[in-house]
């Protein structure tokens, strides 16, 4: 962590290095934004859990959510108690988005959301080994990083006052931006691997079958020639389904 802060700091620098030519900068509010930059960098985990609340509530908000008695939300609720109540002690919430979009994320508040497209097109062991690699970004810690990014960048329009705290520098339309950012969160190829090894782990763990994470990533490349919104931030999805069959071979 301290190199990843020590980089982030250099590239904090770089801009406003660069910033620094542009004429006519209100250098308080250059200031500002630099001190809302450097407390992204360094977001306790109440940070991250207050920033999490107000994006998944924002994100709610803005989405059909489906009804607790619809086929969605009991399908979910089946898969939900499969993988547990909780990431690392934290409540998980989840619920469906009715949408044709083809997407699932989860916030570090326990925060789980799918989308009613993907489970359109998966069967619920594909469905789970989806939710199950969400929740290993979550675990592993990969969503935290997402969020500072996230932050930041944000935070860097603002010149805000912190006095309310991290979250209560953000305005209404910030925070929109901000969920954005965080739920389309392009992770590394390491952090890909790591939340999917997660989400086989979790399923051996609960002697549950993982194979679904195999076809979950066979059918997410044929979409729209591979493009579907949750490939842009989940690439390389055949070396990555050849990976999780070849752990099931090796039952490793």
């Amino acid at each position: 962590m301290k190199h990843y802060r020590v980089a982030f700091a250099a590239s904090v620098c770089a801009l406003f290095a660069a910033c620094s030519n542009v004429g006519n900068i209100d250098s308080s509010a250059l200031i500002k934004s630099g001190q809302l930059a450097t407390q992204a960098a360094t977001l306790s985990e109440t940070d991250v859990r207050a920033l999490s609340d107000k994006s998944c509530a924002q994100l709610d908000s803005e989405n059909q959510i489906a009804a607790a008695n619809s086929k969605y939300q009991k399908r979910l609720n089946t898969i939900a108690a499969q993988l547990g109540d909780n990431i690392n002690g934290t409540p998980v919430n989840y619920k469906v988005y009715v949408t044709k979009d083809i997407n699932a994320w989860a916030m570090a508040n326990g925060c789980v959301r799918v989308y009613s497209g993907l489970m359109d097109m998966m069967n619920d062991s594909e469905v789970r080994g989806v939710v199950g690699h969400e929740m290993g970004h979550v675990a592993l810690g990969h969503t935290k990083k997402a969020m500072q990014v996230a932050y930041a960048t944000s935070a860097m329009r603002s010149v805000a006052s912190s006095a309310g705290g991290v979250a209560g520098a953000l305005s209404g339309s910030q925070l929109g931006d901000f969920s954005e950012k965080l739920i389309n969160a392009q992770f590394s190829q390491a952090q890909e691997s790591a939340a999917d090894d997660y989400s086989f782990d979790l399923q051996k763990k609960k002697h549950l079958d993982p194979s679904g994470l195999v076809t979950a990533f066979n059918k997410l490349a044929q979409v729209d020639g591979g493009k579907s919104s949750m490939l842009s931030s989940h690439p390389s999805s055949p070396a990555r389904a050849q990976h999780i069959q070849q752990r099931i071979a090796s039952n490793q």
